[in-house]
């Protein structure tokens, strides 16, 4: 079973941290839509007939697509590809989700949303130009209840410039009030390509220091912990079962195919990277051909990324499958490492399991790099 991704490369005004590939020029979803519909087409084999059980609408921002948009896209999807799937999200902003917009999306099979909220003070989401206010927030969220949405995720950014800590408590108090089955939370990083990463340059922006994000971060898992979510990735939480299935196929190393421009897909033995370009993609699709960067995977690239992506879940780093899979016996490999991390509290090993620890979760990206193995 495998995922399916499509990258909506539109935002109504660039969020001051982004620097994901979108454009705030809307006039070409029209062509954008037929471009991504003849890639399914072209990217008919990618998956060797694998049956497609999520699928994944990110951005940029889709749910300023149309419900007309989305259901001539999910007609394509079927069309090309084997379908059965359990989980179909659409990434929102929650000033777009109107009841007539929630109920067409219900009856297009979209049974997840991911809004993006950010956080409800309106003096943060000015600071960081997010189109809604706080009150766009809870009312978009109201309303996907008040349609039937039983799959409601919300995303947060913690470690942003003058937020206290008791002010970030109280954004997540509200987010729990809501009461949402899923919850991502993220740290403001500053980006080169974005308003404050230009501002940085030019010394008018200052990141937030390292260990105010590491204790907002922590005072997140207590939070989220004591109201029943189970931390299962380090950027994510969830109510007991409703862990997102599409993100956790990456961490898990399942197929997925990327659709659109700067969509990435993983087939097991290799990336590749589209184009992030609205219209060079275009282009190349109009000429019948799929615009993209390719990396084959070596055993040292497979390897680590399965260590720095299970390291980073409940699930675990399996010391057994890296022996039976790449003939990599970490334990023996990393074994000086490995007892640094043991002695400080970083790491546990239960069984044939590798796991972070709430303190090594602070740490997750450099524990996983310092286990790498080299070319």
């Amino acid at each position: 079973m495998a995922g399916l991704y499509l990258h909506i490369p539109f935002c109504k005004q660039a969020c001051h941290y982004c620097d994901f590939h979108f454009s705030t020029q809307q006039d070409g979803k029209g062509k954008m839509v037929e471009a991504l519909c003849q890639e399914l087409l072209l990217q008919k084999e990618y998956l060797e007939g694998e049956f497609i059980e999520t699928i994944y609408f990110g951005g940029g921002t889709p749910s300023l697509l149309s419900c007309h948009e989305l259901e001539k896209l999910l007609k394509s999807i079927r069309a090309n590809h084997h379908v059965e799937a359990k989980e179909m999200t659409l990434e929102a902003n929650p000033d777009d989700l109107t009841t007539e917009n929630l109920l067409r999306l219900k009856e297009l099979g979209i049974n997840r949303l991911s809004i993006g909220i950010q956080s409800f003070d309106d003096h943060i989401l000015r600071f960081l130009n997010r189109p809604h206010t706080s009150q766009d927030a809870i009312k978009g969220y109201d309303q996907a209840r008040k349609t039937g949405f039983a799959n409601l995720s919300l995303d947060l950014i913690y470690a942003v410039p003058g937020q206290p800590h008791e002010a970030w408590k109280k954004n997540i108090e509200r987010a729990i009030a809501l009461m949402p089955e899923h919850i991502s939370a993220y740290s403001l990083t500053i980006e080169e390509k974005t308003v404050f990463g230009n501002r940085q340059k030019k010394g008018k922006f200052l990141a937030e220091k390292d260990e105010v994000a590491a204790t907002q971060m922590e005072m997140l898992i207590d939070l989220l912990g004591g109201a029943g979510y189970e931390h299962y990735e380090i950027s994510n939480f969830c109510k007991p079962g409703f862990h997102s299935k599409h993100n956790s196929s990456y961490w898990q190393q399942k197929k997925y195919l990327g659709i659109g421009p700067s969509a990435h897909s993983y087939n097991g033995t290799s990336r590749q990277f589209n184009i992030p370009n609205n219209s060079l993609y275009i282009r190349s699709i109009e000429q019948g051909k799929v615009h993209f960067e390719k990396e084959v995977l070596s055993r040292a690239n497979k390897i680590n990324e399965y260590v720095l992506t299970t390291l980073r879940t409940a699930w675990g780093c399996n010391i057994d499958y890296l022996k039976n899979e790449f003939d990599h016996d970490l334990l023996q490999e990393s074994t000086s490492v490995l007892h640094l991390f043991f002695a400080n509290g970083l790491l546990e090993k239960r069984d044939q399991l590798l796991l972070l620890t709430p303190k090594g979760k602070l740490l997750a990206d450099k524990i996983a790099a310092a286990l790498f193995v080299n070319e």
